[in-house]
């Protein structure tokens, strides 16, 4: 297990799932084709530094659902790193789209390690998001949702219950 603290503390384990959610800075509305390159950097993400099992990318924050995927020395890859890889590229290029400069992101992310019976409840979460918020009336139309086929995620469901 791995601790490190910025302003909010940050417990890593081994294999475990994460349900991570972050903000745009300032409450700042994500124009659709905004919305369209942060989906980009979290499915590039897919397979590379974490195994996603769902994202939603809404006007104004981001959840994820993911397990760390080992490095090259069998370790996981950091949180942080993960999370940089996201944040960081995609700012970069939304920022160069709207023409604008400076944080798109907030700082922080807030994350949980998945408990037992969790895991299920934060993917129905996801999938009901854009649903809650009026911008679609079933999952599979909002465009910025992404999930694994269920039979892919079995294998974590049963590691977390």
């Amino acid at each position: 297990m791995r601790f490190y603290r910025r302003n909010l503390p940050h417990i890593e384990k081994l294999s475990a799932a994460y349900f991570i959610t972050f903000r745009t800075k300032d409450n700042f509305l994500l124009p659709p084709a905004a919305r369209s390159i942060a989906f980009r950097h979290c499915l590039y993400e897919h397979e590379k530094r974490a195994e996603m099992f769902a994202f939603v990318i809404m006007p104004n924050h981001v959840h994820l659902l993911f397990t760390a995927l080992p490095d090259n020395n069998g370790e996981p890859f950091a949180l942080a790193q993960i999370m940089k890889g996201i944040k960081g590229s995609s700012a970069y290029d939304i920022n160069r789209l709207l023409g604008r400069r400076g944080a798109l992101w907030q700082d922080e992310s807030f994350d949980h390690i998945m408990r037992s019976g969790a895991f299920q409840n934060k993917f129905n979460y996801i999938l009901a998001n854009p649903i809650a918020a009026g911008l679609a009336a079933r999952p599979d139309q909002y465009q910025w949702l992404w999930t694994q086929p269920v039979q892919e995620h079995i294998s974590v469901l049963r590691q977390s219950g």
